[in-house]
């Protein structure tokens, strides 16, 4: 999952591979912004003092520790500042990106603390739920409860509470809320299907599919197709095995299984492996 800013800058955004951290722009105390119309207002600064200290713990190096400690130190010293969300929104982003998996929902947790309704946090503690609960945890419907709460707030608040940077094209601030949407209904979809409650996960993907078309989930692709065979719903299932082994890598872990995926399909329909894409000509 990435950070508003990082997404807008034009960077990657599969929510199947880990993100750099978010980047937000914040305005000095007392200044004003002309930011894409939105329920919410951007986090403000009441102080040059609480400026001046955001940009100091800001500029701390992207090590979530780090990030923490002066996260956590701003914190102390401004207790009522807008300007915390940012901070911990940001290290949870830097301990996604080192794959900590505990710290980055213990971070967006302090977001959420504060703002209950940011849909980043929402959506990286849920997934963090939905990824890592395992059958043997004795609290495992709570925590998988828990993950499609959030999820499902995380659909609601995306369009109200997503401040971009000023000047944000409205084309790109619409493609991430879709990319937000698209991860919160994948989640639901992965809850789903861990239940095996395969119809119910088969339309969470599709609505994770539909929500970012031009850049699908390959996960959330593999997910139907796996949701589709569980109904016996074969055929389908392989026209959608092919399309995530088109999005894949052979070599990644994900590929992996939309080959093996795709294989078993074939086998049970009698069908063909599509040719794989012509390559590019080298320039």
């Amino acid at each position: 999952m990435l950070g508003v800013g990082t997404y807008l800058s034009g960077q990657q955004q599969p929510t199947s591979q880990t993100p750099p951290a978010a980047q937000s722009s914040v305005p000095a105390a007392g200044a004003t912004t002309q930011a894409t119309p939105a329920a919410k207002h951007p986090p403000q600064a009441k102080t040059q003092p609480e400026f001046d200290a955001y940009k100091a713990a800001n500029a701390t190096p992207n090590d979530g520790a780090a990030m923490e400690k002066a996260s956590d130190d701003f914190a102390a010293k401004f207790p009522d500042s807008e300007l915390r969300v940012i901070l911990y929104r940001t290290t949870m982003h830097a301990y996604q990106a080192a794959n900590n998996a505990d710290k980055m929902m213990e971070m967006g947790r302090k977001v959420l603390k504060i703002d209950p309704d940011d849909p980043e946090a929402l959506v990286g503690v849920s997934q963090v739920l939905a990824e890592r609960t395992r059958d043997s945890d004795l609290d495992k419907d709570q925590r998988l409860d828990e993950a499609a709460q959030l999820a499902q707030k995380a659909i609601g608040t995306v369009d109200t509470d997503i401040v971009a940077p000023a000047g944000t094209p409205p084309e790109k601030l619409e493609a991430y809320k879709g990319f937000l949407k698209s991860s919160a209904y994948a989640i639901q979809g992965t809850i789903s299907f861990n239940r095996e409650k395969f119809p119910e996960a088969e339309g969470f993907f599709r609505k994770s599919i539909d929500a970012l078309p031009s850049q699908p989930d390959p996960i959330a692709v593999l997910r139907l197709a796996l949701s589709l065979d569980k109904q016996n719903k074969y055929p389908e299932a392989l026209k959608i095995a092919n399309q995530a082994v088109q999005l894949t890598e052979e070599n990644s872990a994900a590929g992996g299984l939309a080959r093996k995926e795709q294989d078993r399909l074939v086998k049970l329909t009698g069908g063909t492996t599509p040719p794989p894409p012509p390559a590019s000509p080298q320039k």
